[in-house]
């Protein structure tokens, strides 16, 4: 039986996270359903992509007995509400990254969902690509060693984009794409907490980070660095140093293809899409929809590949780092 997907929001995100879908089995995923905060961008979203059910508001699909989990593609700051809206009407969620502004709003989600015994997962698709599944064995088999020192940078000019530099809609280097680089080092290093942070950056006008830097010190003088950036190009590829050899990610570290290990390169094509898509690599996506399709079956409540514990300590290292940068968002008072 198919999992029927009910999709929140209309934005591009959502429109790419269909486009993926499609080109996963009928038999496995269908979209059930779409809900926008308006009807008409809600039916424009159903006549592009073929769905059944419209809604215009988001009470509606969460009263929607024929959805089995609901892809929330809001803007950061809705999350905490819309994700709770949904889980307290007895849905399975996956709310795109980051899951929340702040590890106190993590907190409240993780609590809803144990409250009422649905699955929730942040969707940091990179976690799910094959590149990534690679990295993971390699590592697990010890290819290159123990792992020293691990360097991932993300950026490019993005102030542009009003969500991107707006305190109100979010905005800022870190919660937008730094979360990609501090995830992959998490994984890296299987969840580990660090035993120190240290940030520094500088902030744009409205107050968000437009540049940041965070060093990351593990036990046994393990390190990271991440660097992340809407203000300007940076390399976007990862490099995992270990005793034994090396391990790159050489472009788009947040939707990795191509694996480089000891100088040799792999390619990891994706589905070719539909439709014109908004982001780069987007049928990448279809993976992690396919991960909470299989925890799904198998009835559990989280994933083990994007554990809420790894969303809880990602959260609370980026909480940390943009206390030390001075970047505070509305949703961090009395926390």
């Amino acid at each position: 039986m198919a999992t029927r997907w009910g999709m929140c929001s209309a934005g591009k995100i959502s429109h790419d996270f269909a486009v993926a879908l499609q080109t996963l089995s009928p038999e496995d995923h269908q979209i059930a359903a779409v809900a926008a905060r308006g009807l008409t961008a809600a039916q424009e979203f159903a006549e592009q992509h073929g769905i059944p059910k419209v809604y215009g508001s988001y009470e509606e699909l969460a009263n929607d007995p024929g959805i089995d989990v609901v892809y929330i593609g809001t803007i950061h700051p809705h999350h905490l509400r819309v994700g709770q809206l949904f889980m307290n009407s007895g849905k399975n969620v996956l709310i795109e990254k980051p899951l929340a502004m702040n590890s106190k709003e993590v907190k409240e989600l993780v609590a809803t969902a144990s409250k009422n015994k649905v699955f929730l997962m942040e969707a940091l698709w990179t976690r799910f690509f094959p590149v990534s599944v690679e990295v993971r064995e390699l590592l697990g088999r010890g290819d290159v060693g123990e792992v020293k020192m691990v360097r991932a940078d993300l950026g490019a000019p993005l102030t542009h984009i009003p969500r991107l530099v707006e305190k109100d809609l979010g905005g800022g280097a870190l919660l937008d794409i730094g979360v990609y680089c501090l995830q992959f080092v998490l994984m890296v290093y299987s969840g580990e907490r660090p035993e120190s942070i240290h940030a520094t950056g500088w902030k744009l006008d409205t107050g968000v980070d437009g540049h940041m830097v965070i060093v990351l010190k593990f036990s046994r003088n393990r390190m990271a660095v991440c660097t992340c950036s809407i203000s300007m190009m940076l390399t976007n590829d990862v490099v995992i140093i270990g005793t034994k050899g090396m391990i790159k990610i050489p472009d788009h570290m947040w939707c990795p293809v191509n694996l480089e290990v000891n100088g040799k390169v792999t390619h990891h094509p994706l589905p070719e899409p539909c439709m014109p898509l908004n982001f780069t690599h987007s049928t990448g996506l279809r993976y992690e929809a396919e991960e909470v399709r299989q925890c799904l079956l198998g009835g559990q409540k989280e994933s083990c590949v994007m554990s809420l514990s790894d969303s809880s300590l990602l959260v609370e290292i980026m909480d940390e780092a943009r206390r030390q940068v001075g970047v505070t968002y509305s949703q961090d008072s009395g926390h």
